[in-house]
């Protein structure tokens, strides 16, 4: 019998919310949207999430809480789970990266790395 395979593949989209952000204030607004896929052969369970937000001043927010947007999605072999949420910056770019700790069906806690992906108000990245 062989061992279980546990990956999980996370994949992410990015939007400006110009009507919510406020440049004058130092109010940048983004939506991200994360597609989290099973590509393992388990079951597994998002316990929780650790972000780490970075602006181009160089600032780095952490942010770690249990689950994301308020659920702990159970993520079967072949199947993803899909959220959007928000994050807010003082400047027009920057950065966002983590992961998500994991628990298998088996009990056998992972974490899921989040590639970093860039949060930019239109026109400013060329």
């Amino acid at each position: 019998m062989s061992e279980p395979h546990y990956e999980v593949r996370v994949s992410s989209t990015t939007q400006y919310i110009e009507e919510q952000s406020d440049p004058d204030a130092g109010r940048y607004v983004f939506a991200y949207t994360i597609t989290i896929e099973n590509t393992g052969g388990i079951a597994a369970q998002l316990l929780s999430r650790r972000w780490l937000i970075a602006d181009a001043g160089g600032k780095v927010q952490e942010v770690q809480g249990a689950g994301v947007v308020g659920e702990q999605p159970v993520i079967e072999p072949g199947a993803s789970y899909q959220y959007t949420s928000a994050a807010m910056l003082e400047t027009p770019v920057g950065s966002m990266r983590g992961s998500y700790e994991m628990l298998a069906s088996d009990g056998v806690r992972f974490d899921a790395d989040i590639p970093v992906f860039t949060l930019s108000v239109p026109r400013v990245l060329h």
